[in-house]
């Protein structure tokens, strides 16, 4: 098989690795719905990827999240490109290489999204630890002035201890020296640290699908993409255009809820680790003619 051209002739359809990907996908996504409306049991809890300082971190979910969508329409397009790109790399890998792929693609865009992550709210937990640490009306007046709470009447118990927080603080802006007040701001303040970073939640197989898209742009460049089953483009110049574009979204944070930085990171590891396997395959080849 050539690396310029793919023609499906002679492939199946539905090969069995992304055929199992898409059953265990949307019978969780299935589960998910089932479980919250009728044991209150919110899956995307459990397996979701989050923050790597939060309580609810657990390694697993490095992979787990691969497989928890949030809506309909998440899931319907990520298995649209999963069946759709997946099916030709895994015909042309088989589907040992290609598991690994779409795993090591799919862990190495969370890596990028929460490295990236954290730079950003670097500045906003450094400004609550050194509060924490070291209380005093002017550095709760600073992070008060600079940071828009992520709170809410949807929040729980954390939005009762914020209302008391702001009472507290209406105190300390009168009197700079009130003990009891500046506890209560101190405790709060512990409090939200961990109700912030508990909020970000990545769930999709999103970064590992960029990865396939990535994959299937190198090896099959000229095969040729219809953009809404219209406009045609050649696979290299689709991958461009998304990789550009997903960068740009991730650099202007448009806050659109969308990890775009976890779509370049599977596009990252994935030419990477094809990079090193066309060298390995390489190297092997010669050594063998040797």
């Amino acid at each position: 098989m050539s690396y310029e051209q793919y023609s499906p002739t002679g492939f199946r359809v539905l090969p069995p690795v992304v055929k199992n990907l898409l059953i265990i996908n949307v019978l969780l996504f299935l589960a998910t719905i089932f479980l919250q409306n009728t044991r209150n049991i919110d899956l995307v809890e459990i397996l979701g990827l989050h923050y790597f300082s939060s309580q609810q971190f657990h390694p697993y979910q490095f992979i787990t999240y691969m497989f928890m969508h949030g809506s309909v329409s998440h899931i319907f397009f990520n298995m649209f490109a999963l069946w759709m790109f997946g099916s030709a790399l895994e015909n042309y890998w088989g589907g040992k290489r290609f598991i690994v792929y779409y795993f090591i693609t799919g862990i190495g865009a969370a890596l990028v999204h929460y490295v990236i992550y954290y730079f950003q709210i670097n500045p906003v937990v450094s400004a609550m630890n050194g509060f924490i640490a070291s209380p005093g009306f002017e550095s709760l007046n600073s992070f008060v002035s600079s940071h828009k709470f992520i709170v809410n009447e949807y929040s729980g118990e954390i939005w009762s201890q914020f209302k008391t927080f702001e009472n507290n603080y209406g105190i300390l802006i009168q009197d700079h020296n009130n003990v009891q007040a500046l506890q209560g701001c101190v405790n709060f303040i512990s409090e939200y640290k961990e109700h912030f970073l508990n909020q970000p939640v990545v769930v999709g197989a999103s970064g590992a699908i960029y990865g396939l898209l990535l994959a299937f742009g190198m090896i099959f460049p000229n095969s040729m993409i219809y953009i809404y089953f219209l406009f045609p483009m050649k696979a290299k110049w689709f991958v461009i255009f998304y990789g550009v574009l997903e960068l740009i979204f991730g650099l202007r944070q448009t806050g659109d809820n969308i990890a775009h930085f976890a779509h370049l990171g599977g596009m990252i590891f994935g030419v990477l680790l094809i990079l090193l396997w066309r060298y390995t395959d390489r190297k092997r080849h010669n050594q063998y003619w040797q």
